[in-house]
C-alpha cells in the first residue's frame, strides 16, 4: 500500500525495476592490461556487440568502463525496440532528403532490428523478449497525419509493418479516450533490458573480451601506430580505439561532445497491479510511444502484473521523487484509474541525442573510432552500431558503406553542455500542452462528440 498523503509506496526505491531480475555488479574484477589490440571505452550495448563480434574474429579485446558494467543507460531503458521507426521521424513522402540515402538509411534500421532478433537466438539470452507490436498514439489530428505521411515509406523499406488506427479502433487496443488515433507498428517488440545486457555480457566474456569496471579513461595519446590509454586502474597500449559512450560521452572526447546532446528520460514502475488491470489497459499487452515533440512511452512488465512509463519529466535537475511525481501525473491523466495504484520505483538514464537526429559511426581527427547516437532506441541501435562498426573493421572496407557512416555533425554554438535544454525542452512541453488543449476544444465541438474530461499530461 502506498504510505499516508503519498503516491509512492511504503517500499519505495530510488533503483530500476529492471534491477530486480539483474543488477549491475563487478562479475570478476579485471586489472589493466599492458598490450591490446583493441581498446573499447563504454561497456555499453554498442561496446559489448562491437567487442563480442572482433573477438570472434581472433582479435583481443579490452573494454574499459567508467563504473560497473552495465550501470549506465543500457540498463535504463524502456525495453521498446522497433527497426526503422525513429530513424524516419524527420521524414515524409515529398520532402527533400535525397531518396536514395533516405532508402538505405531505413533499411540498415531494418536489419538493426533482425541482427537484434538473430543476436539473442544466437547467443540464447533469456530476456522475455517478444513482438508484441507498438503502439504509437497521437495527441493531435495534426500528429496523426504527419504518422499517415510516413507510413508508405516505413512500409517500402522497413519491416515495421504499419497500419493506421482511428479513435475507435485505437480505444480497442488503449483503454483510454487521450488520442485522436494512431499507428500500430507490427514490427516491434519489447524485452528486458537488463537480462538481455546480462547475456551480451556474458557472450562477450565467453569469447574472451576483458572487460575493465571502475576504469574511467582519464587520456588517450597517440604514440606513432599506437595509442597510449590511461585510466583511474592503469595504462594501457592499443592499436585501435573505439568509443562508444553515447550519451555518456564526456571530456575525454571534446569532437565527439560537440556532436551529442544528452537527455535524461526518467521512469518508473507500479506496484504489482490489481488484477482487474493487469490487461485491461493495453490488453494485447504493446508497447507504446506516443506522439509529440516530448515523448512519453510506457508497457506493461514482461510478467504483466506492474505498469512502466516513462518519459522526460523535466529538462533541469530532479531528484528520483520528483521525476516520480512527475511521471505518475503524466500517466494517470491517460490512465485515471492508476490514480492509487501507488509507484515502487524510480529511475534515469541518459540518451544521446545528435543533431541530425541519426546514428553515427566513424573516426574522430586523431583517428579514434566512435559508435554513437542512439536518439531513444538505443537497445536496436546501439547494438547494431557496434556489430556494424566491427564488421567494418574486419571486412577493412570504408565506413561510408553504412548509410550511417557520416561524420557526426556538430554546431558552432554548441560545445557539449547542452544549456538550451531547460529552455528548449519546457517551450516544447508548453506547445504539447497548447496542442492538445486545441484539439480537445475541436473535438468537444463536433455536434455528434459528447464533451470529455480533461487528459492533459
Amino acid at each position: 500500500m502506498a504510505s499516508r498523503h503519498s503516491f509512492l509506496a511504503d517500499d519505495f526505491r530510488e533503483t530500476p525495476y529492471w534491477w530486480e531480475a539483474w543488477q549491475p555488479h563487478d562479475h570478476d574484477p579485471m586489472d589493466v592490461s599492458r598490450e591490446t589490440h583493441t581498446a573499447i571505452v563504454g561497456a555499453g550495448y554498442a561496446g559489448l556487440c562491437c567487442a563480442l563480434e572482433l573477438a570472434r574474429s581472433g582479435e583481443m579485446v579490452t573494454v574499459l568502463e567508467a563504473g560497473l558494467p552495465g550501470c549506465g543507460a543500457s540498463t535504463l531503458s524502456g525495453g521498446q525496440v522497433t527497426g526503422g521507426v525513429n530513424i524516419g521521424k524527420r521524414m515524409k513522402a515529398g520532402s527533400t532528403h535525397d531518396p536514395v540515402r533516405l532508402e538505405s538509411r531505413l533499411k540498415e534500421a531494418a536489419a538493426s532490428y533482425r541482427f537484434l532478433e538473430t543476436l539473442i537466438n544466437r547467443e540464447g539470452i533469456k530476456c522475455d523478449y517478444r513482438r508484441a507490436g507498438r503502439l504509437a498514439p497521437a495527441w493531435t489530428m495534426e500528429h496523426l497525419r504527419k504518422w499517415q505521411g510516413r507510413v508508405e515509406l516505413l512500409n517500402a523499406f522497413t519491416d515495421s509493418d504499419v497500419v493506421i488506427l482511428s479513435r475507435e479502433a485505437l480505444r480497442e487496443e488503449l483503454a483510454t479516450d487521450a488520442y485522436v488515433g494512431g499507428a500500430l507498428i507490427r514490427g516491434a517488440g519489447q524485452l528486458h533490458p537488463a537480462k538481455y545486457y546480462a547475456g551480451l555480457l556474458a557472450a562477450a566474456l565467453a569469447a574472451g573480451v576483458r572487460v575493465c569496471s571502475q576504469a574511467p579513461v582519464t587520456d588517450i595519446t597517440r604514440e606513432g601506430a599506437h595509442y597510449q590509454v590511461t585510466t583511474a586502474r592503469g595504462c594501457l597500449n592499443a592499436a585501435r580505439i573505439i568509443i562508444a559512450t553515447n550519451g555518456y560521452t564526456g571530456a575525454l572526447s571534446p569532437a565527439l561532445r560537440r556532436g551529442i546532446v544528452p537527455v535524461v528520460s526518467h521512469q518508473i514502475a507500479t506496484r504489482v497491479l490489481p488484477e482487474s488491470l493487469q490487461r485491461d489497459l493495453i490488453p494485447r499487452g504493446r508497447s507504446v510511444a506516443d506522439s509529440g515533440r516530448v515523448t512519453t512511452y510506457y508497457r506493461y512488465s514482461p510478467d504483466g502484473q506492474r505498469f512502466l512509463f516513462g518519459g522526460r519529466a523535466r529538462f533541469y535537475p530532479l531528484d528520483r521523487r520528483q521525476s516520480a511525481r512527475v511521471l505518475h501525473q503524466q500517466m494517470v491523466a491517460r490512465f485515471p484509474r492508476l490514480r492509487d495504484v501507488p509507484v515502487s520505483h524510480s529511475w534515469g538514464g541518459r540518451v544521446a541525442v545528435t543533431l541530425d537526429a541519426l546514428p553515427h559511426i566513424g573516426q574522430t581527427a586523431s583517428e579514434c573510432y566512435y559508435a554513437l547516437g542512439c536518439n531513444g532506441s538505443g537497445i536496436t541501435t546501439m547494438s547494431w552500431l557496434g556489430h556494424r562498426l566491427a564488421r567494418h573493421l574486419i571486412e577493412d572496407e570504408p565506413l561510408e558503406r553504412s548509410a550511417f557512416g557520416t561524420p557526426l555533425p556538430g554546431h558552432p554554438l554548441y560545445h557539449g553542455r547542452p544549456w538550451f535544454m531547460p529552455v528548449l525542452g519546457s517551450y516544447y512541453q508548453w506547445r504539447d500542452r497548447r496542442d492538445r488543449q486545441r484539439e480537445r476544444r475541436r473535438h468537444n465541438a463536433l455536434p455528434s462528440t459528447p464533451a470529455r474530461g480533461p487528459h492533459d499530461a
